[in-house]
């Protein structure tokens, strides 16, 4: 059951997205290929995007010289991880929910475009942390 979130709408135009993109490639591919191709999708809907965004990591208040880069932020709220793996694991939901806490973004996608059919490879997780 899909949880109703003023983000639903973005999160389709995202999804959608990348089955197009898992439509014309297939699986297989680097996740780099993936993305890309992604970033053009989101664009010609008109979506807002940012790519490899650095997250600066602040312990007890200060800011260490390091941060993560997330693979994309779409539309300020949604965080996109993607993946082209054999399976998702924990690991993997675990580092997105890590992503959605250091941004304060609401909700993420994690796609693993390393499946037959795109739709099972896709989670949709929310910040219980904002």
């Amino acid at each position: 059951m899909l949880i109703d979130t003023p983000y639903n709408s973005v999160t389709k135009e995202i999804i959608g997205s990348a089955i197009e993109v898992h439509r014309t490639l297939g699986p297989g591919l680097l996740e780099s290929a993936y993305l890309h191709c992604v970033q053009h999708e989101l664009s010609s809907r008109g979506l807002r995007w940012h790519t490899q965004h650095p997250i600066p990591i602040v312990y007890k208040g200060i800011a260490l010289d390091l941060s993560y880069r997330l693979d994309l932020i779409v539309e300020d709220s949604v965080v996109v991880e993607l993946k082209s793996v054999e399976k998702l694991l924990s690991l993997h939901e675990a580092q997105l929910l890590t992503y959605l806490r250091l941004t304060r973004c609401p909700i993420g996608l994690l796609i693993n475009f390393n499946v037959t059919k795109l739709t099972d490879g896709i989670k949709r997780l929310l910040n219980a942390h904002r």
